[in-house]
């Protein structure tokens, strides 16, 4: 865990280990949980999206995703010991008890259900029926080697939540944008397992990393190409202007850059085509609300 980022820097320090178990200092996978839900959130909307759902699904992400790494924390707690990269995480070491852990993993719920039923009742319905997801995956490593599947049907279910927010239905667009969601999740989270990949042989846990090897480039390209056709089929389906879908292909050459700069024997590399993600996704967002927007203001 980084000991000089502004958790340790700014936070007292009672509250720094609680912080840390969240992520709150590693905001990637917070953007990762939050993207897709503001996809769905302009897609499904008429001109320009609510910003103060782009608001509330953004708090809403950043405990969910909390909740999800304490979940995670707790489920690997006999492993993490055992590796020095996560030697140092809150729980195995010490500073956090797990009935703390516990009590804080309620206390991130009940914020993430205060905002969630800020929603229609469709909506508080659909995210409801992601906590299976947020309480299995973590599980998934010790059992398959395409844990990273499971992480797409997590952190993507913020495509469904957009949609019923928005509309109180979710829409073939939206079904498409999901699955979508999954393959840039295979794409994104194999180029990052290759980080840890020597760990998890010596703890005995699975990844595509470790299954794909030297030929993950190839495959995540195959994810991406299908990420990409699946994301113009959503704006098909929802009848965006004609404008998104250049823009998206404009977009998408993010993609092409990761897999042909990626060096999957370079763990510094591969972090830092895993945290792109974020920009691509921000980017996907843009191409959605300019469509919109575009065409809006085309029919009047």
């Amino acid at each position: 865990m980084p000991a000089d980022g502004w958790v340790d820097k700014y936070m007292p320090a009672p509250v720094r280990p609680y912080l840390k178990l969240a992520r709150m200092d590693r905001p990637i996978g917070t953007w990762l949980v939050l993207l897709p839900c503001w996809w769905s959130t302009a897609m499904a909307s008429t001109g320009a999206p609510n910003w103060k759902m782009f608001v509330l699904f953004a708090i809403g992400a950043l405990v969910m995703r909390g909740a999800g790494c304490v979940v995670n924390d707790l489920a690997d707690r006999n492993y993490d010991g055992k590796v020095e990269r996560t030697a140092t995480r809150p729980i195995p070491s010490g500073q956090i008890k797990i009935w703390q852990a516990f009590a804080f993993l309620g206390l991130l719920l009940l914020i993430g259900l205060a905002v969630l039923v800020q929603f229609r009742i469709e909506a508080i319905i659909v995210g409801i029926c992601s906590l299976p997801l947020v309480f299995t995956y973590p599980f998934m490593k010790r059992i398959t080697y395409w844990p990273q599947a499971f992480l797409g049907l997590t952190f993507n279910w913020g495509a469904f939540v957009g949609w019923a927010a928005v509309t109180g239905t979710i829409a073939p667009a939206a079904v498409a944008m999901y699955v979508a969601g999954i393959f840039w999740t295979l794409g994104y989270d194999t180029i990052y397992a290759h980080q840890d990949k020597e760990d998890d042989i010596k703890i005995g846990v699975k990844s595509l990393a470790l299954r794909l090897g030297n030929a993950t480039p190839q495959w995540v390209m195959g994810f991406y190409i299908v990420t990409t056709a699946l994301l113009a089929i959503s704006g098909g389906l929802a009848g965006l202007h004609w404008v998104y879908f250049p823009l998206l292909a404009l977009t998408c050459l993010h993609l092409v850059w990761q897999v042909r700069t990626v060096n999957i024997d370079d763990a510094a590399n591969c972090l830092k085509r895993f945290k792109s993600n974020r920009d691509f996704a921000l980017l996907v967002t843009a191409s959605i609300i300019i469509a919109n927007v575009v065409g809006h203001a085309a029919a009047f």
